[in-house]
Formats: C-alpha cells, structure tokens, sequence
C-alpha cells in the first residue's frame, strides 16, 4: 500500500491518531495557533476532511482519545487559568471547549507533554484521565461523566523545566500508571505512580531504566498479567507487577508505543523507526 498523504499538511507535525474500524480515524497536529488540528477520514486514509483548525494563537493541543466512534476528547495546553479541553459527541462534526467552570483551575503555566498521544486515556462507563505538570507539580484530571465535570490530584512523580508525567494508562477503572520523564531527568527521579482506586490516591513506584524517562506507556490487552510496555528515547521497557520491576527491551529511540493484542504491538521513534513487539 503506497502511504497517503493528507493536504495542506505537509508542515504540521502529526503526534496521536485514533482508529475507530478499519476505515475511520482521526489525527491530531500539534503546535501553536493554527497548527493544532484535527483530520477525520472514512475511508482508510484515501481522504482527510480538517474538523478543528485552534483559532486562538496561544493554544496548543497536545493529546485525543475517543470513547466511541462520536465521544471524544482532546487535552491542549492552559490558556492563563483555564485549563484548555475540546469535546465532541458526533464523531467530530463539532469540537466544542468543556467550560472553565466545569474544570479545576489550572496551574500556572500548565500543560501536557505531546510526545507521544498518551497524555490522555478514556475507559467505558464515561471516564478518562488526564496527566498535566508545570514545574512544581503534576496532577492527574479525571471525569467519569464523559467530560461534563472533572476532579484533580496531584502525583507524586518527579517535576521540573521538561520534566513531569507524559503518560497515563488504565486497565480497568480502578487501576491504572502514571509515567513521566524528560530531557533534563536525573538520577533518583520518581518517574512511575500507579492507582488501584480509579486516580484518588496514587502511590510511586520503581522507575524504569531509562535515563530520561518515559515518553510513552501502554497496558498489554488481553495479556495473561496486567503488563505495561513504556518507551523513551533511552530505549523500550516492559513490567508484568505493576511497575515493581522493569525489563529492558532494547535501547532503540522510541517516542510512542501501541498494541492490539499481545502478539501485535509497535514502537515508533526518531529516522522513520519502527519496531514489532509480541509475547506479552
């Protein structure tokens, strides 16, 4: 299959896509003002229509994710104290921003990390959860209403200038990681938290052996022992025990990993890698 191509994109830089079936998926362009936008197409890649161009010059979306083939959501980048959401519930015929007084307030100067679309993770029943940091803190958003009102914690995973939680996974809707990471880590950061109460509480745990941390972490579906594979541009690690132990893969440069099944996985990372992954 030669690759298509979608028009008028050739500078955008395209960082989370969602298939809904075999014909229907959605990309998500990051960076400032107009080069936030999201792309739909119905039949497998042949066409893209633009759904969402961001109109305000300061925004910045970094992360989507759908529940169903009309519910969804994407996470942007604070915009002064509101927190920015956008949510559809007609497959994205009309992105529309969760109200301010729905959200927390933001931090100053908070945002998530775009590296690798899994800042954000939605589970059956309306819930998803959200990882964002500034500085000083990171925190965990969280709704179990589809995106109509949201509750904050913070996470005990280390935070500083390009530094903080990249990445949120969750098995059920009781348990779930946090993974975080950075170019300026450090040895003796915390880079791994995990919940077993749907993100009210979360407690660290060992972090993998990544100089720099996570950029992006799954769970396994279907896997035999709750096993979650993250990956960074130190290389690609697995834990069947919740992040208790880390096993290294490889040391490849990878930015974002996915899986269908446990003998169907792939990490991407940096000059066009791509890497199979199976027996999870």
């Amino acid at each position: 299959m030669l690759p298509k191509r979608v028009p008028g994109a050739d500078s955008l830089q395209f960082r989370d896509v969602h298939a809904v079936d075999a014909n229907t998926a959605y990309l998500l362009s990051i960076g400032n003002g107009n080069q936030s936008r999201i792309y739909k197409t119905t039949d497998a890649g042949a066409h893209w229509t633009t759904q969402f161009t961001n109109p305000d010059s300061a925004g910045f979306y970094d992360c989507m994710d759908f529940w169903d083939a009309k519910r969804g959501l994407v996470i942007g980048d604070a915009l002064g104290k509101s927190i920015a959401i956008l949510s559809t519930v007609d497959g994205g015929a009309h992105w529309t921003r969760v109200p301010s007084a729905s959200l927390p307030a933001a931090q100053p100067n908070e945002g998530s990390f775009a590296a690798s679309g899994t800042c954000l993770v939605t589970r059956p029943g309306g819930h998803a959860w959200i990882v964002a940091s500034n500085p000083d803190h990171g925190r965990v958003l969280h709704t179990a209403d589809f995106g109509k009102t949201w509750s904050v914690d913070t996470l005990p995973i280390t935070t500083r200038g390009g530094v903080g939680p990249q990445s949120i996974g969750f098995r059920d809707t009781r348990h779930g990681f946090a993974l975080g990471g950075g170019n300026a880590a450090q040895a003796g950061d915390k880079f791994t938290a995990v919940t077993s109460d749907g993100g009210r509480t979360w407690t660290a745990r060992t972090s993998p052996p990544l100089a720099t941390g996570v950029w992006g972490g799954v769970y396994v579906p279907g896997a035999t022992q709750p096993t979650i594979v993250a990956v960074g541009p130190a290389g690609a690690v697995w834990s069947k025990d919740e992040g208790v132990t880390w096993t290294l893969i490889d040391s490849g440069n990878y930015w974002s990993v996915g899986f269908a099944s446990p003998r169907a996985g792939w990490a991407v990372g940096t000059q066009g890698r791509i890497t199979r992954l199976s027996g999870f």
